[in-house]
């Protein structure tokens, strides 16, 4: 498998060396590029391209939230990982609103650290305890998320099926895998989903999972 490419993007010099440091000792990893604003990083994009990138949220110039939803915007096929000292709900929900496929503590362990990495390169999304039950309270206040109001009856079973899995953290090749159709095909009930549903990004389709019983939690 080739090397993950990897971008940094935070106004901390000392995090990004200890990040740095964590990253160059996984040997899967490939780190191109680092950035101390979003506005810089996205000047940089311009000539390089990583797989992943470790996203600050409080940044001068841009924030993260900003910088995620340029990048989601321009970058499509780029994954964003958030990773942040701040804990509070809101962060996290804005953060995954913009686009950021997972949300990790800058306190969480290095091996944590490189399994999100790992994770959102392969699966598109990482899911930890933090992020779950704050999705799960978003739910439970109905936080207004711009999911549509259908019910499960305007789904089939394979749509069902597909959307149980995706909720899962299955790759679309997993998924393929598992109920015998092609890559191409399970990403055109991806994407039905999200028309369905009026989801954005993972976070609608989560809970409107949620909401509907096709996952428990």
């Amino acid at each position: 498998m080739e090397k993950i490419k990897l971008a940094i993007a935070d106004d901390h010099k000392i995090f990004r060396n200890g990040l740095k440091a964590t990253l160059e000792d996984c040997t899967d990893f490939d780190l191109v590029l680092e950035a101390s604003n979003g506005k810089q990083l996205l000047a940089m994009l311009a000539t390089v391209t990583p797989d992943v990138i470790l996203m600050d949220i409080k940044m001068p110039e841009m924030d993260g939230i900003q910088t995620t939803a340029q990048v989601k915007q321009l970058y499509g096929k780029i994954k964003v990982l958030a990773l942040s000292m701040f804990n509070e709900d809101k962060y996290i929900v804005d953060m995954m609103k913009a686009g950021a496929s997972g949300y990790l503590l800058k306190n969480a362990e290095p091996e944590e650290i490189i399994n999100a990495v790992s994770t959102v390169f392969l699966k598109d999304y990482y899911f930890n305890e933090h992020l779950s039950i704050t999705l799960i309270k978003q739910l439970a206040g109905n936080t207004p998320t711009g999911i549509g109001t259908q019910t499960l009856a305007d789904f089939n079973e394979r749509e069902i099926e597909v959307l149980r899995l995706v909720c899962k953290e299955y790759s679309n090749q997993e998924i393929a895998d598992k109920i015998c159709l092609s890559v191409r095909t399970v990403e055109g009930y991806r994407a039905r989903l999200f028309e369905k549903t009026r989801s954005k990004n993972l976070v609608g389709l989560v809970i409107f999972a949620i909401k509907t019983g096709i996952i428990n939690v």
